[in-house]
């Protein structure tokens, strides 16, 4: 068999396992799915789950990594766009990508998820904001939590803004965070 022919079908067994773990995420909910119900729903044998990923947690972490890397141009510090215009290219992505993420981060999501989504941002902010040492561990997990929050009501309230309109939104409120965090001394 052909290297691009088997290329073909690895992306479409992840394709289809993906599909299914959103749809069960919505259906039970992220704890109570199993690896053979994805299997089940994606009609894709066990043997292609595993050849593919550990667990469920394993294809959860890894949706992330690549949704991680596809928007990696918006954080990489070589981006030269301002702030805010990284923001809306990510949020541009949540927005493509709405149904993945409203499972993975809503209700019946998976909190495994949320948190290094979390962390992921509170690092970013690490990296990017100058805030004073005492300070900036406390204010990046701040703005991590608040950005993830702020993203999971976009997406359970139908999205009722654009991404622009929530960059927007969230980075004032950030603006405002960090300058109350500068304020303080000592």
């Amino acid at each position: 068999m052909s290297r691009p022919a088997e290329n073909i079908r690895i992306r479409r067994t992840r394709t289809l396992l993906r599909d299914a773990l959103v749809e069960l995420i919505e259906e039970r909910g992220f704890e109570k799915t199993t690896v053979g119900q994805i299997c089940e729903r994606a009609m894709v044998s066990r043997a292609a789950f595993y050849r593919n990923y550990r667990d469920k947690y394993h294809l959860v972490e890894q949706i992330f990594d690549e949704a991680r890397a596809s928007v990696q141009v918006t954080v990489d510090s070589s981006d030269t766009r301002p702030p805010l215009e990284r923001w809306v290219g990510f949020l541009e992505h949540i927005d493509a990508y709405h149904r993945m993420y409203g499972a993975l981060l809503g209700r019946r999501g998976s909190p495994w998820f949320a948190e290094r989504m979390r962390t992921s941002m509170a690092e970013i902010g690490i990296r990017h904001l100058q805030l004073p040492e005492t300070v900036r561990g406390l204010v990046s997990g701040v703005l991590g939590a608040m950005f993830v929050q702020s993203i999971t009501w976009w997406l359970d309230n139908d999205r009722p803004a654009t991404p622009r309109e929530i960059a927007v939104r969230t980075s004032a409120l950030a603006r405002a965070i960090v300058t109350e965090a500068n304020s303080w001394t000592g």
